[in-house]
């Protein structure tokens, strides 16, 4: 362990993690590995270690994606906040530094055994502090998903506009009607048509239209603007 300069006091050591994200069969899912060791043995936690000696926090995080998950399946990945509370770790003083991931819906990325998908909102037993870093990445989708085009990260490259209501719905946790949401993210600028549809079910009615992101890299859009839950009567 390296030590301080002043009165030898070992350094804290620092972690990168992420919290990574994907609307499966409707509702929002985290990524996460069942710790097979103590401390915490059995319990599930977020993908990510150590910091190498020689690594950035970027370069560390996607080392340590790499081994759970195709770092390529990411359409997204951003920096979310970093924990000290001193005793967040039984063993030793250890910062962490997580990261927000997001993967698309339609792609079904492969891995480990002893990693799987749970939903956000009913987490299994977790260790540490991760349930918090998990909440604390819902709430940073929730607030971007206001002011930014960051549904490009939950969305296949084309969609109809129930689909997206869909997605929406699953990571802001209350129903977004499909107009409603077409006519905010065309006046933003986020989304538009194709000029393709998807064909008429058995039950006939209208061709569905398809849309698209206009970027697949994050914008700010509205920055002023919050999408908000209904209020209750």
């Amino acid at each position: 362990m390296t030590r301080g300069a002043g009165e030898g006091e070992p350094l804290a050591g620092h972690e990168a993690l992420a919290v990574v994200l994907q609307i499966r069969a409707g509702e929002l899912c985290v990524l996460l590995w069942r710790r097979a060791l103590p401390p915490c043995e059995g319990e599930w936690s977020l993908p990510g270690g150590r910091l190498g000696p020689d690594e950035s926090l970027g370069a560390s995080i996607r080392r340590q994606l790499a081994q759970k998950v195709d770092v390529r399946d990411l359409a997204h990945l951003e920096q979310l906040e970093t924990r000290s509370d001193p005793g967040r770790h039984p063993d030793r003083r250890t910062l962490a530094t997580a990261y927000l991931g997001l993967v698309p819906a339609h792609i079904d990325p492969v891995v480990p055994e002893d990693t799987g998908w749970h939903p956000a909102a009913d987490l299994p037993p977790m260790a540490f502090d991760h349930a918090a870093i998990v909440r604390s990445g819902r709430l940073r989708l929730r607030a971007k998903l206001g002011y930014t085009n960051v549904g490009f990260a939950l969305a296949p490259p084309e969609f109809t506009m129930s689909e997206l209501s869909g997605y929406y719905r699953a990571a802001l946790g209350y129903d977004v009607a499909a107009t409603n949401l077409r006519r905010v993210l065309l006046r933003r600028g986020q989304i538009e048509e194709t000029g393709r549809s998807v064909p008429s079910g058995r039950s006939g009615g209208r061709p569905a239209a398809l849309f698209r992101f206009r970027a697949r890299e994050l914008e700010i859009t509205d920055a002023f603007a919050v999408l908000r839950p209904p209020e209750r009567t």
